[in-house]
């Protein structure tokens, strides 16, 4: 295999396709700019470009196993060479006005489709969940549609086309056509290892396994690293920056499983929350329900578990819960791997304990005591697709008289770092499970926290919604 300099091959619907990026056209252009360039791909729509609106919904397939699997992104969160090696499909390679796909059938015997703006991103959400192997329950679809928002709202006869259409069966062209796809797929693989661009002005590397990761983290230690990139696509798509040097683990082997033990699961950093999220909700059940309101099905498949914690925002879903777990993360370079507690991993506002020349490989969750009760909370605007304006999570273990032994209560939102509360935890250790102690316990929440008033809200009612999880956690325990 070699290495690919300046280019990138991927299909295009069944067309191989061949980007050569020079001072024209940047590696950090997402994937909604480079289609709407194009002559006959303006079903793609712009309604954000930030991924609140899904009106850019793509769908993505990948080969792994022989198999290929489909999924649903918001095109102008990805950059571009992230395609390489595999098939982009978009609404104008799904049906044609001529053959009609069964999901733009189901759409237009429902009269799903008002203004029509939103239709097309609809209709990729829609070919997603189509091409799973299942019948959808209303609730998994809700959750496949969450990300797409119609101003029309239409949800009613978009929901009842997705019943129709979804889970009988999922055969179209694009089955018939599989094995001829995951061939081209392989081939591509096959003949490029990593991905280099230097166009003069950025430079962004593909590495496709760990060791060539950590060789140019060393070599390159001011780079940006992308690890999802949901976050950092808004610098380019939002303020409009230029990003010198990237380096992208997109494509990193080695990230992306998943190995579970009898006392720990031990997950890579390269996989997608929306996979964590599906695998995790029986063990872990406080992760599960905190990643389920964690964006959109779009973002979720983008965002991975190390971007989410490297980031070090004080508002990161997935950082409170894992505190509360006590988990651990392991960090590599060239030379060594050590282990970090979490919970002391995050110095200051986006700021960590990870050196210049290391990466964050995997997060490592200890199975819980059948005795620990865990529970995780969010507050936001909206249910669905927003950040937390305050988040928590809990760890209580009481002792065979029922008083408290020990508990751990960690807050995102309430401070510049996710933290504890360390006074309110003291208070109550030792003592007996009950409303009289919480009320007490409440007040002193005001003591471990200052926060700040911003545009999700302001300090006062972060006190008080930081007060109200903990009497919900200690509502929804009482006869635990």
């Amino acid at each position: 295999m070699t290495t690919n300099k300046n280019k990138i091959q991927f299909l295009l619907g069944d067309k191989l396709t061949e980007i050569e990026f020079n001072s024209e056209i940047s590696p950090t252009t997402t994937v909604l700019n480079y289609l709407r360039s194009l002559p006959n791909h303006k079903g793609v729509k712009e309604g954000c470009a930030e991924g609140d609106c899904g009106a850019c919904t793509v769908v993505i397939a990948e080969e792994s196993n022989n198999k290929l699997t489909y999924k649903s992104f918001d095109s102008c969160l990805i950059f571009l060479p992230s395609l390489h090696g595999k098939q982009l499909i978009t609404v104008e390679n799904v049906g044609t006005s001529e053959k009609l796909h069964p999901v733009q059938e189901a759409l237009v015997e429902t009269h799903a489709s008002q203004c029509g703006f939103c239709t097309p991103g609809f209709t990729m959400s829609l070919f997603s969940l189509y091409k799973q192997d299942f019948i959808p329950s209303k609730e998994f679809i809700i959750d496949a549609l969450t990300g797409n928002l119609c101003r029309c709202t239409g949800y009613k006869p978009i929901i009842e086309a997705a019943h129709k259409c979804c889970g009988e069966h999922n055969h179209d062209y694009f089955s018939e056509n599989e094995n001829e796809t995951i061939l081209k797929l392989k081939g591509i693989k096959n003949s490029t290892n990593n991905i280099v661009i230097d166009n003069g002005i950025q430079k962004y590397f593909l590495p496709s396994n760990l060791a060539e990761a950590l060789q140019l983290r060393t070599d390159l230690p001011n780079a940006t690293i992308i690890n999802g990139g949901t976050d950092i696509a808004l610098r380019v798509t939002k303020k409009h920056e230029i990003i010198t040097t990237i380096i992208d683990l997109s494509q990193t082997i080695g990230l992306k499983k998943i190995t579970k033990t009898d006392k720990e699961w031990i997950i890579g950093t390269g996989v997608s929350i929306e996979d964590v999220r599906i695998e995790v909700k029986d063990i872990f059940p406080a992760l599960y329900e905190m990643l389920s309101v964690f964006g959109s099905k779009q973002i979720r498949n983008k965002a991975t578990f190390g971007g989410n914690i490297g980031s070090a925002s004080p508002i990161g879903d997935s950082t409170p819960v894992l505190m509360a777990y006590n988990s651990t993360l392991v960090l590599k370079n060239t030379k060594a791997e050590r282990e970090i507690k979490l919970r002391e991993f995050i110095t200051g506002y986006r700021k960590t304990q990870m050196s210049s020349d290391e990466l964050i490989i995997a997060v490592k969750i200890p199975i819980p005591n059948t005795n620990e009760i865990i529970k995780s909370y969010k507050v936001s605007k909206r249910k669905d697709l927003d950040i937390s304006t305050v988040s928590a999570c809990f760890n209580l273990l009481k002792d065979e008289k029922g008083k408290i032994k020990e508990i751990f209560m960690f807050y995102g939102g309430m401070a510049a770092t996710t933290s504890r509360a360390s006074k309110t935890e003291d208070f109550l250790n030792g003592k007996e499970w009950n409303r009289e102690n919480i009320e007490k316990a409440m007040k002193l929440i005001d003591e471990d926290y200052t926060p700040i008033s911003d545009a999700r809200a302001g300090a006062e009612a972060r006190k008080i919604m930081a007060r109200n999880l903990l009497m919900k956690f200690y509502n929804d325990t009482i006869n635990l």
